[in-house]
């Protein structure tokens, strides 16, 4: 999911482009998502944000849980009914949403959707929507880039990294740039595509909020929110990754950060 503000994307404006950069045939994302929700005892009702292509929501469903996934992008929305039925899809922006009388016992976020609230308000405003979209004692599942693994660390970034792969016959080569901007607190990304078909090449920028984790401690506090893990890995994104069976770490050192947190009362 992308604010409105955020321009054209061609891997999230092509969903099946975007699958084929990002393949997961084993459904990790949602596999470690339905591990968090049954450890902590969640009901069946979920709320997907951010769902994408919605892989990771249909995957839910079919562990027997009721599911809603919600993106700002029509053209995944439209990809996921057609390609991972099953849930619900809805149009609506992560910095505000609501859906009217529906009520879940569980918001999930993965994929650093999160950090696309760029300022403290529109992260503030993206919790708020959570605690009145949950029941009480309901859960938010994140899964994200962590900040706190860019302090003193510098090996990701202002070097080109260059990757391909062959879609449809056609090689998709991207060269991206990750620098951090420390005034506003962001990880900005400037990436280059180009293809092996005559096409021109495509560039295009976005950015992450680097959230630290006691940062996200405090904020998550404020509205109403009790952390109940809060860790670096094992997770879907991981390296060695996450499998069935594998207890949350203790530490929140490496580039990834996962999140469990229960409402526990009103902010």
């Amino acid at each position: 999911m992308r604010p409105s503000t955020v321009p054209p994307n061609l891997l999230t404006d092509n969903p099946e482009l975007y699958e084929a950069r990002f393949p997961d045939p084993d459904r990790l994302a949602g596999r470690w998502a339905e591990d968090c929700l049954g450890r902590h005892g969640a009901g069946p009702c979920v709320l997907d944000v951010g769902c994408g292509t919605g892989r990771d929501a249909a995957h839910l469903h079919g562990a027997g849980r009721t599911v809603t996934g919600a993106d700002i992008s029509e053209a995944m929305l439209t990809h996921a009914r057609v390609h991972h039925p099953g849930p619900e899809y809805v149009h609506a922006d992560l910095h505000g949403f609501d859906l009217g009388r529906s009520v879940f016992d569980a918001v999930v976020c993965l994929d650093s959707a999160l950090l696309y609230c760029h300022t403290n308000e529109q992260l503030d405003a993206f919790l708020s929507c959570c605690r009145r979209a949950l029941t009480p004692g309901g859960l938010l599942v994140a899964e994200m880039r962590n900040g706190a693994y860019f302090l003193g660390r510098t090996e990701l970034l202002d070097v080109p990294t260059v990757k391909e792969f062959t879609w449809r016959g056609t090689v998709h080569r991207s060269t991206t740039v990750l620098t951090v901007d420390r005034t506003a607190q962001l990880l900005r990304r400037s990436r280059v595509w180009t293809t092996d078909d005559g096409s021109p090449p495509v560039e295009q920028r976005s950015a992450w909020r680097l959230l630290f984790p006691q940062e996200l401690r405090r904020l998550l506090a404020a509205q109403g929110f009790e952390v109940l893990e809060l860790h670096d890995g094992p997770g879907p994104r991981t390296e060695p990754p996450w499998h069935e069976g594998l207890l949350p770490g203790r530490t929140a050192d490496a580039d990834r950060l996962h999140l469990v947190a229960r409402l526990t009362g009103s902010a």
